[in-house]
């Protein structure tokens, strides 16, 4: 699978809230191109394996 569809479908998962992963270095670099294109607030938890993205949720949506 290409690395552009498979950003697609990651960016696409931050878009609904839902957290991405990322393994390989190339995938995290095209994502995060993706991510600051699309102005989305993320939050990165980098590790020696690879990538969590986590969306971070405007204020207006805390329901806690």
């Amino acid at each position: 699978m290409s690395y552009y569809k498979l950003r697609d479908e990651k960016l696409a998962q931050l878009r609904n809230g839902h957290t991405a992963y990322a393994k390989s270095r190339e995938l995290i670099r095209i994502l995060k191109r993706g991510i600051e294109k699309e102005q989305l607030q993320v939050h990165y938890d980098e590790t020696q394996k690879g990538c969590w993205i986590i969306p971070l949720i405007p204020e207006k949506y805390n329901y806690t």
